[in-house]
């Protein structure tokens, strides 16, 4: 089964989530999210599997939440083309693996999709 972890090397939990599969004999296929974000018919699937709403995706404390007033946004539409636009909104990691997905916080629920 094809395993894709969305990932940040610059982020300890990312890296953490990703020693954690291949202490686990995981090799799984790694997007840097940031350089080859995810469009937006991805990120619909990806918060499908996770069940989740996209501002339960989001990364409310970086600064361009704030600059885009994005807290005042209601629209799922709205927010998910804000993460395509800026994906360093999106949370990380997000492991998905067949039908499932996990996001990383803490790093041990990418376990639960492996």
């Amino acid at each position: 089964m094809r395993i894709t972890m969305y990932h940040n090397p610059r982020c300890s939990k990312s890296r953490e989530a990703l020693q954690l599969l291949q202490d686990r004999g995981v090799s799984p296929q790694i997007v840097e999210y940031l350089k080859t974000p995810p469009d937006a018919a991805a990120l619909r699937d990806i918060l499908a599997r996770l069940g989740l709403r996209p501002r339960d995706l989001m990364r409310t404390k970086e600064s361009v939440y704030k600059e885009l007033a994005l807290a005042e946004v209601e629209e799922d539409d709205a927010l998910i083309r804000a993460m395509v636009e800026n994906p360093i909104l999106i949370e990380r990691p997000i492991v998905v693996s067949g039908d499932k997905a996990a996001l990383g916080r803490p790093p041990e629920k990418v376990l639960d999709v492996v």
